[in-house]
């Protein structure tokens, strides 16, 4: 293991605390911002008010949402008109901050919306509130937003939340000025480490790059879905992509491209309470081992993800040709194909491997064909062990948080990006395809459970803003030229099941209709109350392509059943519909 970078961080609180007891006097007043949760700043506030400094420590990560829950809580409103800043450069990008506030409010209240169009620049930004009591009495609330206008690691524009102070004295002298929170020194101190340092020519660069970080805010719960506020979260992910996207910038690569191979990129964000904040950045080899095999559960009603000897007991009950291939860490790759009468159908699951729900709705399917006489697939169950390795080590320290560390493979790419005619990950299919012959493939995915989130880079993630808020279980389906035909009769065939599957047609309007109130309208399709995407794709590797997409990146209990048992009717249904459909004459 190689030590890159090892160092402390004064909190702000603490900093801003002795920093203004020294400089202000009782009757002085002092507004901060900062990331951090509100007990600490509770302490802060009490801790000036005992030298007669009047204080309010404000949340600079989502105010709005903070200050709904924080002061306006109980407030028995009939109505709320939020007037908030459009800038320029970025004019959804407050009300997408202002989420899930259309959820949290209580439905007896109007929420309206309305933007105010101004300039992109550093400073405080407003959101304005009228709020009207059941009464009828109005009151006008400005809820400050501050927010820097700057160039990120990769040269490009950001307009992002950031700290600030404001200060006066009771003569009237004061300033109001941006101020550089531990937060944001943390991440902008890592982001010098790694991209000052030298970096081989060939890639990938590292086995693991690991970042540790203690954080002493704590999560906070929201009462709306699966939500949470979540610094550390969201530190996790500015970690990760913005990494990500400096080395697909050294490549000389477009950003977002999934094709670049840094290696294994691990943000570890621990939350201690009362701990400064720190940071740790090493070069660590792969990690090879596995984690315990755990109890095995019934699989139609497993509370949570499955253990990799889970997997490969379900595998091993099905008979048919194995298929493998390995990792890049070692790890091995299974698949079965099993032969029979029926069209040949590819079933796979954990592309991307912090979406585990696909894992368990493959393995039920696949043991409810295998009793079929004629059934005719193949199975891979775990495409990404070595991301699913880490999605478990990563979920024993922060179990609901995303980990997008986890989702692709540990060369740093998205396996399906990867060289083709290799002996790795990849590999799996295009023998799963070589072996059966198949030209439809049933690819179990999912998304975010609750919002995604990059504080520091322009807060909504880049290359990926469409799934940055849950919008309900959807379906994409590829297909190439000649087979449209044959995409149009699956999916009718696919959305008029699922639409009868019990709860998901309600799960999916719940989702949508807040997604709607701070993203815009759907700009999906929808057909029998599933939304999708249908799109022509000649370069894929079979002739359909069925993806499924359901928020479950990280959820447990009732909530992934439903989510697995969604995947299942998914592949069932697409797999029956398949064994009748009309196929293209250079296909039967």
């Amino acid at each position: 293991m190689i030590t890159l970078l090892e160092t402390t961080f004064e909190r702000s609180v603490d900093a801003l605390v002795a920093h203004y007891q020294e400089t202000l006097s009782s009757g002085d007043t002092l507004n901060a911002w900062v990331f951090d949760d509100q007990p600490a700043r509770q302490r802060a506030e009490q801790a000036l008010e005992s030298v007669g400094i009047k204080a309010r420590f404000y949340s600079a990560y989502k105010p709005l949402v903070h200050y709904v829950i924080e002061t306006l809580n109980e407030r028995p409103l009939q109505a709320l008109h939020i007037r908030y800043p459009a800038p320029e450069e970025a004019p959804k990008r407050f009300l997408l901050e202002a989420y899930p506030l259309a959820g949290l409010m209580n439905k007896q209240v109007a929420l309206t919306w309305e933007a105010a169009p101004c300039a992109t620049q550093t400073g405080l930004y407003h959101y304005e509130l009228t709020l009207t009591d059941n009464d009828g009495e109005q009151e006008q609330v400005r809820v400050a937003a501050p927010n820097r206008h700057h160039l990120d690691h990769v040269d490009t524009w950001q307009l992002s939340p950031c700290g600030w102070v404001e200060w006066r004295t009771a003569s009237g002298e004061g300033d109001s000025a941006f101020y550089a929170c531990d937060y944001a020194q943390l991440f902008e101190t890592a982001i010098a480490a790694i991209t000052h340092a030298e970096w081989p020519a060939k890639q990938p660069f590292f086995e693991e790059l690991n970042i540790s970080v203690t954080l002493p805010c704590q999560d906070k719960p929201l009462p709306f879905g699966l939500e949470h506020i979540s610094l550390a979260e969201g530190l996790h992910e500015e970690f990760y992509f913005s990494l990500l996207e400096y080395y697909q910038h050294l490549a000389g690569l477009p950003l977002g491209d999934r094709s670049i191979q840094p290696g294994q990129i691990v943000p570890e964000i621990k939350t201690r309470p009362d701990t400064p904040p720190s940071l740790t950045i090493t070069l660590r080899p792969l990690s090879t081992d596995e984690a315990p095999a755990g109890e095995e559960v019934a699989l139609d009603t497993a509370g949570h993800p499955l253990s990799v000897a889970h997997i490969k007991a379900q595998l091993d009950t099905l008979d048919g040709e194995a298929i493998e291939s390995q990792s890049r860490s070692g790890r091995q790759l299974l698949a079965r194909y099993r032969q029979g009468g029926d069209r040949a159908v590819m079933i796979s699951a954990a592309q991307h491997a912090n979406e585990p729900s696909g894992i368990v709705g493959a393995l039920r399917a696949g043991r409810d064909l295998a009793r079929q006489a004629d059934s005719h697939f193949v199975l891979s169950p775990l495409e990404n062990p070595d991301g699913y390795r880490l999605q478990q080590r990563l979920v024993t320290e922060q179990p609901t948080h995303m980990h997008h560390a986890a989702r692709y493979t540990a060369f740093g790419s998205d396996l399906q990006d990867q060289p083709a005619n290799g002996e790795f990950e990849l590999a799996i299919r295009e023998r799963a395809k070589a072996l059966s012959g198949a030209n439809l493939h049933i690819n179990l995915h999912g998304y975010p459970a609750h919002e995604w989130t990059r504080p520091l880079t322009g807060y909504v993630p880049r290359n990926f803003e469409l799934w940055s808020i849950p919008k309900g279980f959807f379906l994409v389906l590829r297909f190439h030229e000649a087979w449209e035909a044959q995409a149009e009769a699956l999916l009718e065939s696919v959305t008029a099941h699922l639409s009868s599957v019990p709860g998901l047609v309600e799960y999916n309007q719940r989702q949508i209709e807040v997604f709607e109130a701070h993203a815009g309208r759907l700009e999906f399709a929808i057909r029998h109350h599933i939304p999708y995407l249908l799109m022509r794709n000649d370069q894929q590797l079979t002739p359909l392509q069925l993806i499924t997409e359901y928020p479950d990146e990280t959820i447990y209990g009732d909530d992934f059943v439903m989510a697995h048992q969604v995947q299942y009717e998914t592949v069932m249904s697409a797999y029956r519909c398949y064994q009748t459909m009309s196929l293209p004459h250079a296909s039967r």
